[in-house]
């Protein structure tokens, strides 16, 4: 048996800095993620005013309930989707003029519905260039709050940002949401308002579902970041693959990501799974069988099956992964062009691919500087030795050591 220790989840670090910089108090964040993504978060608060001390083991927030310290910034914002839209809702309920911008990757991504529902709240804000899109100003004098609709269809981003900016406002808020994808990321924000003083309303209603958030602020937390269970489906799909078995430590029964379910694709594969009250054993027990799966909530993982696809029984099908096409890159279609690179045979719709079985050929990975396409074209390569990268470095958005940690599980298990 093999363990392997997962950094810190990317999403839980982004919304504990957020929750962190906003509490009442000094706020220490447990084993977060040290990552591309994570470090331009904390410099966006840096740079912002807000004061953090960081060490391997933790970081240290002092919080600021009224807003940014300074009354100008310009914040750069990476290629950090988290910091592009997690921090202008920050800068909001402060007061000050705050320019965010981002990577030319970050400003092809869409925030508009974001940017649209902070309008619909009175908030002064200004796309520079494309509407919808980074660079963009917003002119801060505090949020008062209300009502408000919300089509959340591309990314559960918008949402989370919204909600964890409702306890700053002056009367609170009342989301309806008509349409929500990757909704288990929803559950993770909930969850951790929750560990810092705020419970939210969650309700169905004719018109969609409804999330009630009350004023009051946030209080300061001793906060534990779990592993990321998205990078470890890597790990956990390799192990399938392999016909090893693989340990994740700290992921169990009571993990707050969605991701996790990823484990019960491989054990309807055919993959042993066996999920702890504080650890995940995935074990290959011989070849893996076709599927047909929808994954709209745990999309993030789509690459991770795409790319062990091929070396199933019979076809994969994956279903209603729209938002895939709008995340670092269309990643539906890049998965499809590099399997079809390895000679295999894939087709496409608009929100599903399906992948047949073959025997995949050696090919340099076309990655789009998307870190999910590395990480889950290294899985095929267990089995098709001779797969480059083109650009095998951007694994540092989320896993900087993640090649040293591949090379050493190949090691291990010498294949």
């Amino acid at each position: 048996m093999t363990a392997v220790e997962i950094p810190g989840s990317k999403s839980i670090t982004a919304r504990a800095l957020f929750l962190a910089a906003a509490a009442e108090g000094v706020t220490t964040l447990r084993r977060p993620l040290s990552s591309d993504d994570t470090e331009g978060f904390a410099q966006g608060l840096d740079t912002l005013g807000y004061r953090i001390e960081r060490t391997a083991a933790a970081w240290r927030v002092e919080g600021r309930p009224a807003g940014p310290a300074v009354p100008e910034a310009e914040v750069y914002c990476r290629d950090g989707a988290t910091t592009a839209r997690f921090l202008p809702t920050l800068a909001a309920a402060g007061h000050g003029t705050y320019r965010f911008d981002a990577s030319a990757q970050m400003r092809r991504r869409p925030v508009a519905p974001l940017t649209r529902a902070l309008r619909d709240l009175g908030v002064d804000l200004r796309h520079e260039e494309a509407e919808g899109h980074h660079p963009l100003t917003v002119l801060a004098d505090g949020v008062r709050g209300g009502e408000l609709t919300l089509d959340a269809g591309q990314s559960s981003q918008y949402l989370t940002a919204l909600l964890l900016l409702g306890p700053l406002t002056r009367d609170g808020l009342r989301i309806t949401v008509t349409r929500l994808v990757s909704a288990p990321y929803i559950g993770i924000t909930l969850a951790m308002m929750r560990d810092f003083g705020v419970e939210v309303k969650r309700e169905r209603t004719p018109a969609g579902e409804l999330f009630e958030v009350p004023p009051g602020g946030y209080r300061a937390a001793d906060y534990p970041i779990e592993p990321d269970a998205s990078t470890a489906s890597y790990f956990f799909a390799a192990a399938a693959l392999a016909g090893r078995e693989v340990t994740v430590p700290g992921l169990g029964r009571d993990a707050l990501q969605g991701d996790l379910r990823f484990v019960d694709v491989l054990r309807r594969m055919g993959a042993r799974v066996d999920v702890g009250a504080d650890r995940t054993t995935v074990a290959g027990e011989g070849p893996l069988g076709g599927i047909t799966v929808n994954m709209r909530d745990i999309s993030d993982t789509m690459p991770t099956l795409a790319a062990i696809a091929p070396f199933a029984t019979g076809p994969v099908r994956i279903e209603d992964v729209h938002n895939t096409r709008v995340k670092e890159c269309d990643r539906l279609e890049a998965c499809a062009d590099n399997l079809r690179a390895m000679g295999v045979t894939v087709a496409t719709g608009d929100d599903w691919i399906e992948i047949r079985p073959g025997t995949p050929r050696p090919a340099e990975v076309t990655t789009h500087s998307d870190h999910r396409i590395v990480m889950s074209f290294a899985v095929t390569s267990l089995r098709t030795p001779g797969i480059t990268f083109d650009d095998p470095g951007c694994v540092r958005k989320t896993f900087p050591g993640f090649h040293e940690a591949f090379a050493a599980l190949r090691a291990e298990w010498g294949v």
